[in-house]
């Protein structure tokens, strides 16, 4: 029986290989009308900073502020509820950590492709 050559290995490794899907414009209706937070009296150059991706803020803006369900709010963002949930759990534990840890928060207004 021959060997497969060092050619050939590196073919049936590329085949193997799977590329991850590439990520799906969300829809985005809601914009925030400011792009930065901040805890009261401490000043901005002392402040560490989360940011917030427009998505989560949208998802935020939907699921937690207008009451709607994920199911319809992945529906009107164009996303599956799976995605939703991760783009809502991002969201709900960056704030969180702003809040307790008194950082500042800072809306991405620009999709991540």
């Amino acid at each position: 029986m021959e060997e497969d050559s060092e050619e050939d290995l590196l073919k049936k490794k590329l085949l193997t290989i799977k590329m991850p899907r590439p990520c799906k414009r969300r829809r985005i209706r809601g914009n925030p009308n400011s792009d930065y937070f901040k805890p009261a009296g401490i000043p901005i150059r002392e402040l560490k900073e989360v940011e917030l991706d427009i998505s989560e803020f949208e998802a935020m803006r939907l699921v937690d502020f207008q009451k709607i369900s994920q199911e319809e709010a992945s529906k009107q963002m164009q996303i599956s509820q799976p995605t939703l949930s991760r783009i809502l759990s991002s969201a709900r534990n960056k704030t969180a950590d702003s809040i307790i840890n008194g950082k500042a928060i800072k809306i991405n207004r620009t999709q991540k492709d």
